[in-house]
């Protein structure tokens, strides 16, 4: 790093000292706070993606987002070239440099950094960060602060795209390494052209008629109902209509978040949205539930993520079959594509079971974004969805290339026949589906186009398969570090003996099921119970939190 270097960073540096007495941690959601302790951070992660930029020759994303959390938070997340969350080898360097106290520490670990990285920044081609930030007041501030600290690394710079959602973001990140058109307008385009592909090829025997086109939409008084709002001016056949879309108080009584964990109607719901089809998205747009308005009442029939994933995962192995239909098989031709479901212990027994009674590889991972992820992508057709409404669709480049190659040669030979219309579905599936990150927007027209192509209400779809009642508590330790986990976090390996002991009496319930785990943020240990009555998940629960305090001489809450 040459002197000039050292001189702007230390100068940049000096105007956002971080806040004292704070530490800093890089997660799944990046770095978030009460956003008037985030400025010092926000320009170090600017820093950090000029560089990531740098290191890899491709362009970087930065968002500025809490996502479901309360208006007067705020964060701020990298999106590496797939448009995937930042790399987990770089979160350790995240941590450091958010939490170095002061503007020497900082150069010296970033001089340290960049040697390590063998990142040339003398000479090295221009760097470019696009930066996206949600609704929050506090966007504007932290976004100037982004891009202070982009610049403030020689022939970087910040592009500024706007208030966009989370998934957006990610896409355009996405986008534009593989060398692609990546506004918003871009963006929408895609989504449509992807959406109504789907509903042309919709068999004439599933007639629309079976299904309403009203659809109405909780926007969490946040970004998605912004974009929702826009976007529906250029469907077609569907008919939203979008609340909550910033005339209130961002995910306060309102959101994917709020009406998947109270099971209630979201503020602006009531008892004349009886029966009718309801989504709702949380504050950044990558998450999305539905749910039905129970009469007299403000409850809820609850279509959660494991929901949505059976309806995807359903219609992915239908066109999969039709695709490679027996003639082909004999033949020879089709690709044997691989298609498999991924899941937290979280997600409910009953979707598990469910999955794997319709024939299809389900596997667990540790709870989190970046282990679903990385699991789907090892599939030609990957889907994970956590019980929250955040997930998506992978699809490998291979069965990609094999797939436009079939649907060539099935327009040139049997244009119109049911393989050649289950080849074209799927391809446009992997156009609506964003293959970046969760997006809710996607995600619900894809939802409603294969609702449509089914001929099913929100009710025949929730009829799949009945949720087994759960209960999650925490326990409060001191060292959250004393519970060991294998098994995709459902076995417990230390202490020893506890585990023997959940089994016991996990084994008094019928339909009985129990895991520990240490929660990744705070000193408590989450424990998870699902049995055949809420009763029986209730005394589940409380009978492990017991163990659980007994085992380690925690007090619990």
């Amino acid at each position: 790093m040459n002197e000039q270097q050292r001189s702007i960073l230390i100068q940049s540096a000096s105007r956002f000292p971080p806040p004292p007495g704070v530490k800093f941690s890089y997660g799944t959601a990046g770095f978030r706070a009460d956003a008037s302790l985030l400025e010092s951070t926000v320009f170090r992660v600017g820093i950090l993606a000029a560089l990531r930029s740098i290191q890899t020759g491709s362009v970087i994303g930065l968002m500025i987002t809490a996502s479901h959390n309360k208006v007067s938070d705020n964060g701020v997340k990298v999106a590496d070239p797939s448009g995937g969350m930042l790399t987990q080898s770089w979160e350790p360097f995240a941590d450091a440099l958010a939490n170095a106290p002061d503007s020497h520490s900082l150069l010296q670990l970033l001089d340290d950094f960049v040697k390590k990285e063998k990142i040339t920044l003398e000479g090295a081609p221009a760097a470019e960060v696009l930066l996206g930030r949600d609704t929050r007041p506090s966007g504007m501030s932290l976004l100037d602060a982004a891009k202070q600290g982009i610049t403030a690394i020689m022939g970087a710079s910040a592009r500024v795209m706007g208030v966009v959602t989370t998934p957006q973001l990610h896409w355009m990140v996405r986008a534009k390494n593989k060398g692609v058109e990546a506004s918003e307008n871009n963006y929408f385009d895609q989504l449509l052209a992807s959406f109504r592909y789907l509903l042309d090829y919709i068999p004439q025997r599933n007639s629309r008629n079976n299904v309403t086109d009203k659809l109405i939409v909780d926007g969490s008084d946040g970004v998605g109902g912004e974009k929702l709002e826009k976007l529906k001016t250029r469907l077609g056949y569907l008919t939203i209509d979008v609340r909550n879309y910033g005339d209130g108080v961002l995910n306060e009584g309102v959101g994917a978040d709020y009406v998947q964990k109270e099971k209630v109607v979201p503020r602006s719901f009531g008892p004349a949205d009886a029966g009718i089809r309801c989504a709702s998205l949380d504050g950044d747009a990558d998450r999305l539930v539905y749910f039905s308005v129970l009469s007299n009442s403000n409850k809820i029939d609850l279509v959660d993520g494991d929901k949505i994933l059976s309806l995807f995962a359903l219609f992915l192995k239908e066109q999969l079959g039709i695709l490679n239909g027996p003639e082909d098989a004999k033949a020879n031709k089709s690709y044997q594509a691989s298609l498999g479901v991924v899941q937290t212990a979280y997600a409910n027994g009953a979707s598990t079971d469910y999955l794997k009674q319709l024939g299809l590889e389900v596997v667990l991972t540790p709870t989190g974004v970046k282990y679903l992820h990385e699991k789907a992508a090892e599939y030609d057709i990957g889907i994970y969805f956590e019980a929250n409404g955040h997930g998506t669709i992978l699809f490998s480049d291979a069965f990609l290339s094999w797939l436009e190659t079939r649907n060539n040669e099935l327009a040139s030979t049997s244009k119109g026949s049911d393989q050649h219309k289950a080849a074209l579905r799927l391809l446009a599936v992997s156009k609506l589906i964003n293959q970046a990150v969760g997006d809710a927007l996607s995600g619900l027209l894809l939802v409603e186009a294969i609702l449509q192509h089914m001929g099913w209400s929100i009710h025949k779809w929730n009829e799949l398969y009945q949720d087994l009642p759960s209960r999650q508590l925490k326990v409060k330790v001191v060292d959250r570090t004393a519970i060991i986990t294998i098994n995709a976090e459902t076995t417990v390996v230390r202490p020893v003996g506890i585990q023997e002991a959940i089994d016991t009496e996990t084994a008094k319930y019928p339909q009985g099921r129990c895991f520990i785990r240490p929660s990744g943020t705070e000193d408590v240990v989450r424990v998870y119970a699902e049995a055949s009555t809420q009763e029986a998940a209730d005394n589940l629960a409380r009978s492990v939190m017991r163990l659980v305090d007994q085992y380690l001489g925690f007090s619990s809450s």
